[in-house]
């Protein structure tokens, strides 16, 4: 039978499925593709959602910047580069465009990167920050090769009261750009730029993202699982709508009674004298997270006659408050994928041990000050101010509305309507693995912004609809024990850092290029936060269900530490 053939696009079909082709553009042609950018417009028709247009504001050739110190701030290499900003137009003219920002590498490894985003969004992803977990002197994606990209999800935060994070969501297509389509359609338009400049799309097109923009990710294997080839996904707000359904529980109670910030640390030496030695090492961290839960009983710092009477004690509503956040928040009616509940939290780490900002029980529920209506953005529990809004905005679509007196069974058509739209718990990903797709979670079992047993359930759910054996060669789900929402740990007992930084980037890209899964424990480390970047300690992060068992040794090294089965 004759040979066929090959035509240009036949070739340059070819040339995008190996690792170096003769015919890829030169470093000076991609700088030369660069300029001509700006000004380029993307139709509509070439973005696979209702949209429209997108357009090139500036594309610049940034010259290469060698890793540089100021003070104690480190600032990384970065390669030579096209920085490239655009918007995508909506459809609504009363809707916010879609900013992005696109990093071309005039030396690229033919892959890219998608970041997510946070919070309620609203601010640019520059895609050029270190990745989410990463350790001091690990290298940028980009100047690994990658072309990265992110961006501020549909609207711009600046141009809403700090206290209002949340009013874009009374715009329908505000609300359904941040809950899928931002990201899809700068997606579609980041490849088409990257073909452009470098005459082929990328071999390999992956998203990372942490919390918010773990749920993203998740949402992309979900809802667009032919787009990509691999996700990692950080304490991923899975199920939104249970969630900020239980920041409100949370936190109307505190109107009554406050939970006073000085209070943190008398829950946290209680947790850790009841679950610490678990793991067999008393060292000031809960490793063992799932068997700590039934140790531990705060009724023992109940404050005489069950009235607040100070920091050293517990009044009877703020045991049943802690008592509320460490059981699931029921629904009357099923959320989207039939769910009906959100997990209870997890203990562990709930004191201020990383400094004011540290992400634990200060900062998520009890805040520096009490409640108030409308919520004080300087001085409000994250979950009263993200609750708040999202029931304000989203389901009741009132900014006036008093949420201190909301039940949602008033408001369920339009809860289920919103859960549809933004939750992230479709189980089925047979077509994301279909085509090889790659997965790994992380959850932080710490973490007292989401409750990490969601990422568990949501991990069951797979194996439930999959099967094991599909789920084990697609998913990876590992948790780092001690590790808050920001990833950050330190011990109770002597303040040291413990560690939790690790490249999850590398293990994906792994997985999906040579089929290689990522390893049943990852090497979790801290490190100085300068050059030369000196190694303080590691731990293994077990694949679920294993936890880091202490078996003897240096408790620095993670070659002291054996992966266990954790079980409630």
């Amino acid at each position: 039978m004759p040979m066929r053939r090959l035509n240009l696009f036949s070739l340059m079909a070819l040339c995008a499925t190996l690792a170096a082709c003769s015919h890829a553009p030169s470093r000076e042609q991609i700088g030369a593709a660069c300029t001509t950018l700006a000004g380029r417009s993307i139709p509509a028709a070439s973005i696979g959602l209702p949209s429209g247009p997108a357009t090139v504001h500036s594309a610049v050739l940034v010259t290469a910047a060698p890793g540089s110190v100021s003070g104690n701030s480190l600032m990384p290499a970065t390669p030579e580069y096209c920085k490239v900003l655009g918007t995508v137009a909506s459809r609504d003219p009363k809707a916010q465009p879609i900013n992005f920002q696109l990093n071309l590498p005039t030396r690229w490894n033919g892959k890219a990167l998608q970041y997510g985003g946070g919070g309620f969004n609203g601010v640019p992803i520059s895609g050029l920050a270190p990745l989410r977990d990463a350790a001091p002197g690990d290298p940028l994606p980009i100047a690994r090769g990658y072309a990265t990209f992110g961006t501020d999800s549909g609207h711009q935060a600046s141009a809403f009261p700090a206290s209002e994070p949340g009013a874009f969501a009374l715009n329908d297509e505000m609300l359904e750009n941040f809950a899928y389509a931002s990201y899809k359609k700068v997606r579609d338009v980041a490849v088409d730029l990257m073909q452009s400049v470098y005459g082929q799309r990328p071999r390999q097109l992956y998203y990372f993202g942490g919390s918010e923009g773990g749920r993203e990710g998740l949402t992309m294997a979900q809802r667009f699982p032919a787009d990509y080839d691999g996700i990692v996904s950080v304490v991923p707000v899975i199920n939104w709508t249970g969630l900020f359904h239980a920041f409100v529980r949370n936190q109307v109670p505190q109107f009554g009674d406050w939970l006073d910030a000085a209070k943190t640390p008398l829950i946290a030496k209680a947790t850790s004298e009841a679950c610490d030695a678990l793991d067999g090492l008393a060292d000031g961290v809960v490793n063992n997270y799932m068997a700590c839960p039934a140790r531990v009983n705060l009724q023992a710092l109940r404050c005489p006659g069950g009235s607040d009477a100070g920091p050293h004690c517990l009044s009877d509503a703020e045991l049943s408050l802690i008592r509320g956040i460490h059981s699931p928040y029921r629904f009357s009616f099923p959320l989207a994928n039939g769910i009906s509940e959100y997990p209870q939290w997890l203990y562990g780490h709930e004191d201020s041990l990383d400094g004011a900002a540290a992400l634990n029980l200060v900062r998520w529920v009890s805040g520096s000050a009490a409640p108030t209506v409308p919520p004080n953005a300087s001085t409000a529990a994250t979950q009263w101010l993200y609750g708040s809004n999202w029931i304000r905005y989203a389901i009741a679509r009132d900014a006036n509305f008093d949420v201190r007196s909301y039940r949602p069974e008033p408001f369920a058509a339009r809860v289920q309507q919103t859960s549809a739209l933004i939750d992230s718990t479709n189980p089925d990903l047979s077509a994301f693995f279909a085509r090889g797709g790659k997965l790994i979670l992380r959850e932080n079992a710490a973490d007292r912004a989401q409750s990490p047993l969601m990422g568990i359930e949501y991990y069951q759910s797979v194996v439930a609809r999959l099967g094991q054996p599909a789920v084990d060669r697609s998913v990876r789900l590992y948790v780092s024990p001690s590790s808050t929402h920001s990833g950050n740990a330190r011990s109770v007992t002597d303040k040291s850092a413990i560690p939790t930084m690790a490249d999850l980037l590398d293990p994906l890209d792994r997985w999906v290029t040579t089929q290689t899964p990522p390893p049943d424990a990852i090497v979790q480390t801290s490190k100085a936060g300068l050059p030369p970047f000196a190694l303080q300690g590691s731990r293994p992060m077990c694949r679920y269900p294993g936890y880091p068992h202490y078996m003897g040794g240096d408790k620095a090294l993670a070659s002291s530490y054996a992966c266990r089965d954790a079980q409630l």
